[in-house]
């Protein structure tokens, strides 16, 4: 592996694993304020427009205490884990916490909030196919907007915000181009650096971002294609953390060939329409055209076929289901699109994925028995 290629990798783990670093180093590079966004969708191009930094709020492995008082024991770890993190003071660097409020338990968070930092909540309207969600959710985006603008002190404009918008859609679109690529090169780029590199556009401007990946995809692209020897699969659910559960995948040469994860590729699934002068309203149409995801509606469940026809592309020999504990729309599209993959002769196992866990043994064992049955 060359050198620069090298360099580049541990950039990303950097910006992966160091959070809090990236927010002291804009502060202070830049005077300029960072938002906090909650899980799953928000519109950062606001926030981008404003020449602030969009941080995301995903929590992390850690033993929960203090929020107990606050969610109850079903409510996903992620949340779990933010709720601590709150309280600790962890997120008081910020100047304003963004919220989606797509499942309970984010509705029930976002009015626990406890730190210093104010919030603004916004609705995604769940009925997608009508015009009215558009004008509904413009609305909503007009309130982000104006209460942004009273939390910061200036004007964001029309043309930063399609500015901004150029800025996402050439990181969506280059994030694209580095999910194709990097199944190409699983010797290189393995489960962890896959995931670093995806989950580092969490924490830094997606220009940078941009800059950063386009640089590794060209010197991937020097490195010669050797076939892999172990299995290839995809991924879906919410997120595949913490750390040791890649570890497992990365050991027993299961290599992660594309994903369907709400953290990381439904982030750039699809872009934001350019043409004309309603800005917000082009934002709204991300949302409408979204498919597959279990925290928007979809009547359709065409989940199921967009994963089969993925295996089919990129030639996996299964998908793993990473099911985040007590997510309740991850668990009630779950039997639908595991029928689907019977029908359709897809390989697939769930793993159950918490934060809390410390022990990783049980899911060690599952996906070895899985991978000695490929």
């Amino acid at each position: 592996m060359k050198e620069r290629l090298e360099e580049l990798i541990h950039i990303f783990e950097e910006i992966a694993n160091n959070p809090k670093k990236m927010v002291e180093d804009y502060k202070k590079e830049t005077g300029k304020e960072v938002i906090g966004v909650m899980p799953v969708y928000t519109p950062e191009e606001i926030i981008h427009a404003a020449g602030c930094l969009p941080i995301g709020l995903w929590g992390g492995k850690k033993e929960i205490s203090k929020a107990r008082a606050y969610l109850p024991p079903f409510a996903c770890s992620i949340m779990q884990t933010v709720m601590e993190l709150e309280i600790e003071g962890t997120y008081d660097i910020l100047d304003a916490v963004l919220f989606s409020v797509p499942c309970d338990t984010l509705k029930c968070l976002s009015q626990k909030w406890k730190g210093k930092s104010p919030v603004i909540i916004f609705t995604h309207p769940q009925n997608r196919v009508i015009e009215g969600a558009n004008i509904y959710l413009k609305r909503e985006y007009e309130t982000v907007k104006e209460e942004l603008e009273k939390i910061l002190g200036r004007n964001i404009t029309n043309e930063d915000l399609k500015e901004s918008i150029k800025i996402y859609n050439e990181n969506r679109k280059t994030m694209r181009e580095f999910v194709e690529i990097a199944a190409q090169y699983p010797q290189i780029i393995d489960p962890i650096i896959r995931h670093n590199i995806i989950k580092s556009r969490w924490f830094i401007r997606k220009e940078k971002h941009t800059a950063y990946v386009k640089e590794l995809i060209n010197e991937l692209k020097k490195e010669p294609i050797i076939p892999w020897d172990g299995k290839k699969v995809i991924l879906t659910g919410i997120m595949a953390e913490p750390k040791e559960l890649l570890e497992i995948f990365k050991d027993e040469k299961i290599a992660i060939v594309g994903d369907d994860l709400a953290q990381e590729s439904r982030q750039f699934r699809g872009d934001i329409p350019e043409n004309g002068e309603d800005v917000l309203y082009n934002m709204t149409k991300w949302w409408q055209n979204l498919e597959g995801c279990s925290l928007a509606t979809d009547t359709n469940k065409v989940r199921g076929e967009m994963l089969i026809n993925m295996c089919e592309s990129v030639k996996a020999d299964a998908v793993i289901v990473c099911m985040m504990k007590f997510c309740d729309p991850e668990e009630f599209d779950y039997p639908i699109y595991h029928r689907e993959f019977s029908e359709a002769g897809i390989k697939n196992i769930s793993i159950e994925v918490d934060l809390e866990v410390s022990s990783f043994e049980q899911i060690r064992t599952r996906l070895q028995t899985f991978k000695d049955i490929l």
